[in-house]
């Protein structure tokens, strides 16, 4: 009995003590808070209204009653810009995408968007653009673009139409498995990846930098796609994490990156990892 009871203290002891996580190429760890995985699972973005700020996260949990009930079962990352706020959603069919979005007044409207016959149903994220005229879109699998909508509320007004495919990001790499994305700049994203294989970088769940020859628009843009390096895996746990959805928030210049822990240490020990430059 005393021998157990030193391996349970022993055991307790490696979940609680903090593990300093590795840093990516021009972003050191400044902390990070657990994620939950019911309503914190699949991403996050910062909301700034009347000079109040709130972090908004997205899981299975926060799917509306009335969206699941019609099919829309699966919610991405989330994106926000301008006091604009957005949630990207899926359903097993390819009956479209959804975006829920919610106008710098609070008032919701939802946004469907017809697939074109070339494009996957997975709606993984929602990227609003600084100037918050335009929503780029992510897919799943290994992709070489990214997908550019006019932004729903301020480009598009009109919900009961469908939300038009506008332009691509055409990537000059590939990516694999990306999960969310945000703009740092104009000219800049940072996005996500579980990619599990790890041949497209040299190594697995990357933080990727994608910079843009111009700022998004109606038109086709180019992207140079560069690895910064593994994304932080640590746990009591071993096995397969999931990368989630990202967050960069301009007043502090805080990025934000949401990691699931492998098996049952998903429930105690996810984490969303904080990184500054």
């Amino acid at each position: 009995m005393r021998k157990l009871g030193i391996i349970f203290v022993v055991a307790l002891a490696a979940l609680l003590i903090p593990i300093q996580a590795q840093a990516v190429t021009g972003w050191n760890v400044v902390g990070s808070d657990n994620a939950r995985p019911l309503d914190e699972s699949q991403g996050l973005a910062t909301v700034t209204r009347d000079g109040s700020t709130q972090y908004r996260y997205t899981g299975v949990g926060t799917i509306p009653a009335d969206l699941l009930t019609r099919g829309w079962n699966h919610v991405g990352d989330p994106g926000a810009g301008q006091g604009w706020y957005v949630e990207p959603y899926q359903r097993d069919d390819r009956g479209g995408k959804l975006f829920r979005v919610q106008s710098p007044s609070g008032t919701w409207a939802n946004y469907t968007h017809a697939l074109e016959s070339w494009e996957a149903n997975n709606n993984s994220f929602a990227a609003v653009s600084p100037d918050a005229h335009w929503l780029v879109n992510g897919e799943w699998g290994t992709m070489d673009r990214l997908l550019v909508f006019p932004m729903p509320g301020v480009a598009a007004t009109d919900p009961t139409q469908n939300l038009p495919y506008a332009s691509a990001i055409r990537l000059d790499h590939q990516v694999r498995d990306v999960q969310g994305c945000d703009f740092v700049t104009a000219t800049q994203l940072l996005c996500s990846s579980d990619d599990p294989d790890g041949t497209l970088f040299g190594t697995t769940k990357p933080l990727l930098q994608v910079d843009l020859s111009v700022p998004v628009g109606a038109g086709d843009v180019t992207g140079h796609v560069t690895s910064l390096g593994q994304l932080p895996l640590q746990s009591a746990c071993s096995g397969n994490f999931e990368v989630e959805g990202i967050d960069y928030y301009e007043p502090d210049a805080t990025l934000r990156v949401v990691i699931m822990s492998p098996s049952a240490c998903i429930a105690f020990d996810s984490k969303t990892y904080r990184f500054q430059r």
